[in-house]
């Protein structure tokens, strides 16, 4: 048989097995398809229509006003991590509302609403749709925030558009050390086969390592992504993770940082020790040595010339969530 027949092959007895176990364990339980088309979102959806790749695809975001109704308000732009999409910047989005800010919380190509293609990403893309959404919003210039991967996001999009980019806004980045000279290489379709391992108490078991300690609101955060793993739409959300996943191993950011010329606050939660393919580290050393935010956030501040640093103890990988409003003070002391 021929590869490209044998390719073909696999995605169709593949999306037939899933299909299957998809309707094997929805009883009673929420299904979203690729683009979560009926998971609710705290504020309006909107697209912009890209092509990459000779593909069209959607980019979802939303735009939230300042409620003062301020013409010439700041902007502040919200990227999401990987694991994550815009709407679970819902509570840092009505704070920044109420201070004058207009927010946009984009859903990047692969993430959230947005279309789910198998393409080959990259933070530059990434972060060239982004300055293409802001382009057509008709911001000039704004204040970019990035918690996780949308820290490694950010830093590109101020790297590439220092022009653009007023101020930046680090929250536990991921990307702080280069994972290549932790992490073994994994081949693409063998990332792909963990991607579709996943369930709905695997995720559970795997936000639970974000946190100090679990809180039932953080059910919400794994609700989307448990019932994409229920839906006929599974394959195609695994290999978009798989090769955002990808992304994140091949292309770094840490040798980059002095680089930037932007001012730039960097938050770190004290307690997380996030490490993108730790599962995959066996050496015992290396896997002590990795991960270790508290030193990994000086090392980043010291990088960046004048770059604030704040560091939030008792707290893990999503400080807009676990201590919300700590981070809130510091975001907005930083960007008023």
């Amino acid at each position: 048989m021929k590869k490209t027949n044998f390719y073909w092959f696999f995605v169709f007895v593949a999306l037939h097995f899933y299909a299957i176990k998809g309707a094997a364990q929805t009883a009673g339980k929420e299904v979203y398809n690729a683009e979560l088309t009926t998971y609710k979102y705290p504020y309006p959806v909107h697209f912009l229509n890209i092509t990459l790749e000779k593909t069209p695809v959607k980019m979802a975001y939303m735009d939230v006003p300042p409620t003062n109704k301020a013409a010439n308000a700041p902007v502040v732009v919200l990227l999401h991590g990987k694991n994550f999409f815009g709407a679970y910047w819902q509570k840092t989005a009505q704070f920044l509302s109420q201070n004058g800010f207009r927010v946009i919380m984009p859903d990047q190509v692969g993430f959230g609403k947005s279309t789910k293609a198998s393409l080959h990403y990259s933070f530059h893309q990434l972060a060239s749709n982004t300055k293409k959404l802001l382009d057509t919003l008709q911001v000039k210039k704004a204040i970019v925030v990035g918690h996780s991967m949308g820290g490694m996001l950010a830093t590109r999009f101020g790297l590439m558009y220092p022009e653009s980019t007023q101020k930046l806004v680090l929250e536990n980045p991921i990307g702080l050390e280069d994972y290549r000279a932790l992490v073994p290489f994994q081949p693409l379709d063998k990332v792909v086969a963990n991607e579709l391992k996943a369930t709905e108490e695997s995720m559970r078991n795997y936000h639970k390592t974000y946190y100090v300690a679990w809180k039932p609101e953080y059910e919400e955060l794994i609700k989307a992504g448990a019932g994409q793993t229920r839906s006929p739409d599974f394959l195609q959300v695994a290999v978009a993770s798989a090769q955002t996943y990808d992304m994140i191993y091949q292309q770094p950011v840490v040798h980059e940082f002095p680089l930037v010329k932007v001012p730039t606050l960097v938050i770190i939660g004290q307690e997380d020790r996030t490490v993108v393919g730790k599962a995959q580290i066996k050496d015992k050393e290396v896997l002590a040595k990795a991960g270790q935010y508290p030193q990994l956030g000086k090392k980043t501040a010291a990088a960046i010339k004048g770059a604030k640093l704040v560091e939030l103890n008792n707290v893990g990988h999503i400080p807009h969530i676990e201590a919300t409003d700590t981070f809130h003070r510091a975001l907005l002391d930083f960007i008023k």
